[in-house]
This record gives structure tokens, sequence and C-alpha cells, in this order.
């Protein structure tokens, strides 16, 4: 399996309203440097796996609506609690209709799995990752 990875962060505010999340149950900030990678089982014609200028472009497309933006006043995210986790799904899911709508051109249409990492530090992470 070939891998390109690109890399771009957001800004939000969110609280985690439920008593688990001790402190994080308030209103507060968090940066998240975002990574996507796109996984294909071959290259293309040109020994390209994915276009990066195109994956660049979409990751930061799916991420600028987010990004700024407090969370707890978003519609996608109404009845949600926006942790880490969910956030990864969240850049998933919308990558993934990217993909579909040929969104990376023709080499995107080869595109098997995508694997969408959260950094919330640099000593914790998370991330969703599944087949399109």
């Amino acid at each position: 399996m070939f891998a390109v990875e690109v890399r771009d962060h957001m800004m939000i505010a969110h609280s985690l309203a439920r008593p688990v999340f001790g402190p994080a149950q308030g209103m507060h900030g968090a940066t998240f440097v975002v990574d996507a990678a796109f996984m294909t089982e071959d290259l293309d014609e040109d020994g390209l796996g994915v276009d990066i200028g195109l994956a660049t472009t979409i990751l930061k497309e799916t991420l600028s609506p987010l990004n700024y933006q407090n969370l707890d006043e978003l519609d996608v995210f109404r009845g949600k609690v926006t942790t880490t986790e969910v956030l990864a799904k969240h850049v998933f899911d919308q990558l993934r209709d990217a993909i579909q709508a040929g969104r990376l051109g023709a080499s995107g249409m080869r595109i098997k799995r995508l694997k969408i990492t959260l950094h919330e530090s640099h000593v914790a992470r998370a991330w969703y990752e599944a087949a399109i």
C-alpha cells in the first residue's frame, strides 16, 4: 500500500460537557495538527499515488469551516461531544465525500483507504482510518 500524507492545522473552541472530561467540561481552545493519509494499492503512470497539491487543497478546504470556530455553536456538531476522535471521523467523512466527488482528479479514484490523525499535543493524538 502506498500513502501520500499531507498536513494542516485548525484552531477551535469547544466544551466537553460530561463529567468524565473534568476541567475540559468548560469552554477551552485547542489547536490540532491534522494529518491526512491517502492510500492506494498502486501508482499511476507518472509514479504518483495522489496529487499532493490537490490533497493539500482539499484538506485546507475541509478544515476551513471549523477553523477559529466554537464547535458548540455549529449545527454539524449539535448533540455531539466533539472529542478528538469525533473530529477525526468528521474530517474523514468530509474528505471521503470530496474523493468520491472526483475532487482529487482521476488518480484520486484509486484511493482505497484514508487515515485522519489529529494531534492534540506533542504527547497525545487520535485517528480514524477506514476503507473508502
